[in-house]
């Protein structure tokens, strides 16, 4: 599964290998707009931007009129859950992201949806990594340095998250698990708080996502010891991945994808696939994109339906053997 989340940035140049077949009758209908669930308030997240970015060229590829549907509350579940249930004619779609259908089911009893039968996959959009970042004080630069430091001071460096069960949560845990290190997980419920104490010294490193410290990291507020993916980033092309410094098994990163309602025609899910992977291909979106510290991803629905069965399993793992719990 390594193998294949590498290749999908790659993928995007191939064509999917539907059998032709004929569009459904008048989609994307002329007389309504298609609703693209996205479970996160509106304002300007990346999720929500990057969202906002593909149903503006999907409206511009498909010639209809995509438009975003905001549904926030509980980690994604709430919106999820809402796609879940909507009609499966192609007028509502939904775009989610790695910690609501790959890690929720690990961490909710109950969920609204269920993320390999309530939906069809349609495809990945792009995938934001974690990058290892910590206080300028601290007497390391790479990650072999910083492991060796944490291992010296068991239970004394700590690592700030956005709260427990969050992508740079599970980013800690999964990296403590690689290494055999114990650190002290501080939650946060405000990033930039998250942000604020990472430079002052209170926090001594945070598995953040590159565009929430993109920012602080170009200004020399915080140091960069390793990029949790394939690839080295567009964005911080000077900063090594976990792979290059001897650790392949640290990958982490939030993906984006499109799906729909179960039981959606396919003739619907292969024009919007084509579709997205035309879009995914193009020079400015893939700019628009790596502005945001993010890197593009395609291909089949068959690739994210294969990538979400593994995360599944690797989040559930990792959550199973910290016993995270949502509080």
């Amino acid at each position: 599964m390594r193998t294949l989340f590498a290749g999908l940035a790659s993928v995007i140049a191939l064509t999917t290998t539907f059998s032709t077949a004929a569009v459904s009758a008048e989609w994307p209908p002329a007389n309504k707009p298609v609703q693209i669930i996205v479970p996160s308030p509106g304002g300007g997240g990346t999720g929500d931007t990057i969202a906002r970015l593909i149903a503006d060229q999907l409206s511009q590829k498909l010639d209809g009129n995509f438009i975003v549907e905001n549904h926030a509350g509980a980690n994604g579940n709430i919106g999820a859950g809402i796609a879940a249930e909507a009609p499966n004619d192609g007028t509502r779609l939904l775009f989610s992201w790695a910690g609501t259908l790959a890690v929720s089911p690990s961490l909710y009893r109950k969920l609204p949806f269920d993320p390999q039968k309530s939906f069809d996959a349609i495809g990945l959009v792009a995938h934001v990594p974690n990058i290892l970042v910590v206080n300028n004080d601290l007497p390391v630069n790479n990650l072999a340095e910083f492991t060796d430091y944490v291992k010296k001071h068991p239970g004394i460096v700590n690592f700030g998250s956005t709260g427990n069960g969050s992508s740079m949560h599970l980013a800690g845990e999964l990296y403590m698990a690689a290494t055999n290190t114990n650190m002290v997980h501080v939650p946060y419920s405000a990033p930039g708080q998250a942000t604020t104490n990472l430079i002052s010294g209170e926090i001594q490193s945070m598995f953040q996502l590159i565009p929430g410290i993109v920012g602080q990291l170009k200004a020399g507020n915080v140091k960069a010891l390793g990029i949790m993916a394939t690839e080295r980033s567009s964005t911080l092309p000077d900063v090594p991945t976990m792979e290059e410094q001897g650790h392949p098994e640290l990958l982490s990163a939030t993906w984006f994808a499109l799906l729909a309602p179960k039981g959606t025609p396919a003739d619907i899910i292969e024009r919007t696939n084509k579709a997205l992977n035309e879009i995914l291909q193009d020079p400015e979106v893939k700019q628009k994109l790596a502005n945001m510290g993010a890197a593009t991803l395609g291909g089949t629905p068959h690739d994210l339906d294969n990538l979400l069965a593994y995360e599944l399993k690797k989040w559930n793992k990792v959550i199973t053997d910290a016993d995270i719990q949502i509080q």
